[in-house]
């Protein structure tokens, strides 16, 4: 992943998909950041095209602490969730 004046809750938001959990950023850090970071995906590639992933590349969670000095830490907190508890057919007009 390379990124151009990224801000870290935008990254957040990317991790969140990348390891199937919702991530928090708590880092208390403003401003937009460049960065490059390599790991080795745990599936399959997002594009037919990509190119395949190199295996002597850490996880994501390694490549963070090591790479941008980032650490994912689990924890509970307050999350936003949609809840639909009904669903029916329009009816015709």
């Amino acid at each position: 992943m390379i990124a151009g004046g990224l801000p870290l809750a935008q990254l957040a938001t990317l991790l969140s998909t990348m390891v199937d959990r919702t991530v928090v950023e708590r880092t208390g850090l403003s401003g937009a950041f460049d960065f490059e970071l390599n790991w080795t995906p745990n599936r399959a590639p997002l594009r037919p095209d990509a190119p395949p992933a190199n295996q002597d590349d850490p996880s994501i969670f390694t490549a963070l602490r090591e790479q941008l000095g980032l650490k994912l830490e689990p924890a509970k907190a307050p999350t936003d969730v949609l809840v639909i508890d009904h669903v029916e057919r329009p009816t015709p007009n």
